[in-house]
């Protein structure tokens, strides 16, 4: 399961990019991170960043340090090879992932862009200091000190935990890095789904399910072309919770996953049927 990103490589960008759970991911992240203020001044880290995009994004709104983690190598070797997206390329993706863009967004292109600090073009056609952005290989259960940062994002993160003391471990080391008061947004997948509900029209499907260990092991795929094999652990939301108490979090909290409006071939009834059961939510806590 460590290293399993590593094989997926750029086939996770097609998935990031295509599949309408990402973009329901997406446009519920933002509306979290707009409901914070937005994150210009803070320091961020991203978690289980895969090719750095969250992480372009928190820099593009504004955060005076943005840095992404993830175990996998080649995740991060994409990360870096993505570079600086300018004003026009970061909402290409945006709207390739269906994305709604919180207000002030586009003070956030005028004031700079994400990538490697340097200078960017901004919307305006004029050119701004980018912040930095940073990317490590590391283990999130094993962090270093990288902080502290006032906001934390994890993208399907903890479903990746092996096993309980894992799990454990990654609330611990995020904890370690945040600031008091600091905030850690998670997109956590939902149980029980498997077998009841076919995610397939919106770009992950679930082929097995093995009970096993501290949680049941899900082997899915990315509908990608051709299809990327992965696998996560099924945990509940209890496990969750459990695990960032014990971290020393003094607030947990939910949220339901939210999606754009409708459009095309994604139309309301499309995203009403996702929201009668979609496959992540939102986690909120607070250090």
């Amino acid at each position: 399961m460590r290293f399993q990103y590593d094989t997926i490589g750029e086939r996770f960008v097609e998935s990031k990019t295509t599949a309408a759970f990402s973009a329901a991911d997406t446009h519920t992240l933002l509306g979290a991170l707009d409901a914070l203020g937005g994150v210009r001044g803070l320091d961020t880290l991203d978690l289980a960043c895969g090719y750095g995009y969250n992480t372009r994004l928190l820099a593009r709104g504004g955060a005076r340090r943005a840095v992404g983690v993830d175990i996998s190598e080649e995740m991060i070797r994409l990360a870096r090879a993505h570079g600086v997206i300018g004003g026009d390329g970061v909402g290409a993706l945006e709207g390739a992932v269906g994305a709604v863009r919180p207000p002030g967004a586009a003070d956030a292109d005028a004031a700079g862009t994400a990538g490697t600090k340097g200078t960017a073009r901004g919307a305006d056609g004029g050119t701004a200091t980018a912040p930095a952005v940073e990317y490590v290989v590391a283990d999130a259960a094993k962090l270093p000190q990288m902080g502290p940062f006032d906001l934390a994002t994890a993208v399907y993160l903890f479903n990746h935990a092996a096993d309980r003391s894992a799990l454990h471990a990654m609330f611990r080391s995020i904890r370690a890095n945040l600031r008091e008061g600091g905030r850690l947004l998670a997109i956590v997948p939902n149980a029980g789904a498997y077998p009841h509900v076919d995610w397939s029209p919106y770009g992950v499907r679930i082929v097995d399910r093995i009970v096993e260990g501290d949680a049941p092991l899900l082997k899915a795929q990315f509908l990608t072309q051709p299809p990327a094999d992965f696998e996560f652990r099924e945990w509940a939301h209890a496990d969750f919770a459990e695990a960032a108490v014990e971290a020393g979090f003094s607030t947990v909290g939910w949220q339901p996953n939210r999606t754009p409006p409708a459009e095309g071939a994604r139309d309301e009834a499309y995203w009403t049927a996702y929201r009668a059961w979609p496959i992540s939510s939102l986690m909120t806590c607070t250090a």
